[in-house]
């Protein structure tokens, strides 16, 4: 009985191991991982140049307002037109 026992805890447990995952799993696995990294970079440098070119817009808007602010305090110091 006791060796019965032994063998079918050793088949058990021989079973167990045999129920992972096989070769081609871990490749399909590894593969979506890889897909999904690629598609995870992808993303953040699309973010990256979207941030870039909202920087360069404020700069160019701030270049712009301080262009219109320069030709005020010109034509207020010229004394501008009389009305």
């Amino acid at each position: 009985m006791k060796r019965l026992l032994q063998l079918v805890v050793v088949a058990g447990m021989m079973s167990f191991l045999a129920c992972g995952p096989s070769a081609e799993q871990k490749a399909a696995e590894q593969a979506r991982l890889d897909s999904l990294t690629q598609d995870s970079i992808a993303k953040v440098e699309e973010a990256n140049k979207v941030i870039e070119l909202a920087k360069q817009d404020s700069i160019n808007k701030a270049a712009a307002d301080q262009a219109i602010a320069d030709s005020i305090a010109a034509a207020a110091k010229k004394g501008g037109k009389k009305k």
